[in-house]
């Protein structure tokens, strides 16, 4: 007789999620599922709104990533008013985000997926969290978490006009600059945050690459696809976050070109199945094959391994210094270990770090130029940024008032949802085995498949495939179900 495996929720995501894993006869497993059972919707209701008002709407997507919504949202209205912001207002959007990214991967690394190292996979849950990580490295590395987190709110705060869901990126640049004194304090700031990279980096260094188990963890078969790869480069094919075209990969490394914006449609495509929210995007000159890795198979993955194995490095020199490590201590390009991730996630935050002193350096950045005011009529446009967990694309059509007529969002996690789902179905196949006792630690490891990606579902769906999913328990006074109502459970 078949069973069936619930791992509902999953934990330590933004969003919701559960994972059913099916067994055959024999307890073999047979097939997992990796569904989110919420839909968002805002492809939808920001229709009928002026385009100017997506960076404020949008943001209100994910309270995680705000910042990156934001970003995509303004690109995009600038590319529908056909307008060129200042150089001023690109080095602070880009400083704003830089900031960003040090706060988002270091929320990653220390209390999402880091438990799972600094404790290890089967420890309790009760310690396996952050508690248990402040508990194990002492309070002293908790407070330069802590401290890193508000140098990079303070920063956003300062730019964006506050420190969660920033409002200040407007069609043809910022509605505000910085003045001399906010430059420094900025600058000070981001030079801490270069040397809390370099910590987070050693830190790993010391108790993952240090541990053989953990070692043999990451390079092991259990966590690795051999995929195709895509991330934002600049002109010299260096990794990017905010501006550039993106780069894609096969999995051997083979760069098979670059997009710009307005030219995603000729190269992402996307695939819907009746038994989730989400969409798959795939490569459209490659096609979709299913749920398959290798060179025939349009599945791709968007993360910091991507951007990463879509590169040629990094652009700033401590971080290419890491890079470099990451390469030659992983047996060269590219590196299909998902669970490698991590550090390649330690290795942005320093880039994005050393960028932010770069940028807060730039004699234009508190310049009195911060916007030019769209002459031009209204049209179509697209916007893409890097956020912490996938490209992110925002696609807008208007009419001639500049009032949305159609939306489309491609997402960080979207872009995943293949692999994550692949990953997920390998982990549990190479766990769970005829015979043996399904511990919480292994079901554990079943779910660090998916969150080295570090998925992000609130965002995320988009897709409707028709009829809504709806459990109702009824209660009694005392606390004990009466009567359970379902719709297509």
């Amino acid at each position: 007789m078949s069973q069936r495996i619930t791992i509902d929720p999953i934990t330590r995501l933004e969003g919701h999620g559960k994972i059913e894993i099916f067994l055959n006869e024999e307890g073999d497993v047979a097939n997992t599922y990796f569904q989110i059972p919420e839909l968002r919707g805002f492809e939808s209701f920001c229709v009928g709104r002026p385009v100017e008002e997506m960076p404020l709407l949008t943001n209100r997507i994910c309270g995680v990533c705000p910042e990156a919504h934001h970003m995509a949202a303004a690109k995009a209205a600038d590319a529908v008013y056909h307008v060129d912001p200042p150089r001023t207002a690109k080095l602070l959007r880009e400083l704003l985000y830089s900031a960003f990214y040090v706060t988002d991967h270091a929320t990653h690394f220390y209390a999402l997926g880091g438990p799972d190292f600094v404790m290890g996979p089967d420890a309790p849950v009760a310690e396996r969290n952050i508690l248990g990580v402040i508990h194990k490295v002492g309070l002293e590395i908790a407070g330069k978490v802590i401290q890193a987190r508000k140098a990079g709110h303070t920063v956003i705060e300062m730019i964006g006009g506050r420190k969660v869901h920033p409002c200040t990126s407007i069609p043809g640049g910022m509605t505000k600059g910085i003045t001399e004194e906010q430059r420094k304090e900025i600058e000070a700031m981001g030079r801490w945050a270069v040397e809390f990279g370099q910590f987070s980096l050693k830190l790993f260094s010391d108790i993952v690459l240090g541990n053989k188990a953990y070692l043999d963890l990451i390079l092991g078969d259990i966590y690795t696809h051999r995929t195709h790869y895509i991330g934002m480069v600049d002109e010299q094919n260096k990794v990017n976050f905010y501006s550039g075209n993106i780069s894609v990969v096969d999995p051997e490394g083979v760069r098979l070109g670059k997009y710009a914006p307005n030219e995603y449609t000729e190269w992402i495509a996307e695939h819907v199945e009746p038994w989730t929210y989400l969409k798959f995007p795939y490569l459209k000159k490659v096609g979709w094959k299913g749920f398959t890795d290798g060179k025939e198979s349009g599945v791709y993955c968007a993360t910091p391994l991507s951007r990463l194995n879509a590169s040629d490095g990094m652009a700033t020199p401590l971080a290419q210094a890491e890079y470099e490590r990451f390469y030659s201590t992983l047996g060269g390009k590219p590196v299909h270990q998902r669970l490698a991730t991590h550090w390649a996630r330690l290795i942005e935050l320093l880039y994005a770090a050393e960028r932010w002193v770069e940028l807060a350096t730039d004699p234009e950045v508190s310049s009195p130029n911060f916007h030019t005011i769209p002459t031009a009529k209204p049209t179509e446009g697209v916007g893409i940024v890097e956020a912490p967990r996938g490209t992110l694309t925002h696609h807008y059509w208007t009419d001639e008032r500049g009032v949305l007529t159609k939306v489309n969002l491609i997402v960080g996690t979207t872009n995943n949802y293949a692999p994550i789902s692949m990953s997920i179905n390998k982990a549990a196949s190479s766990l769970i085995k005829k015979g043996s006792v399904v511990t919480e630690g292994m079901l554990n490891m079943v779910e660090m498949a998916f969150r080295a990606y570090d998925p992000c579902f609130g965002c995320a769906t988009h897709s409707l495939p028709g009829r809504m999913p709806l459990e109702v328990t009824i209660h009694a006074a005392d606390g004990s179900p009466i009567n359970v109502l379902k719709q297509y459970c």
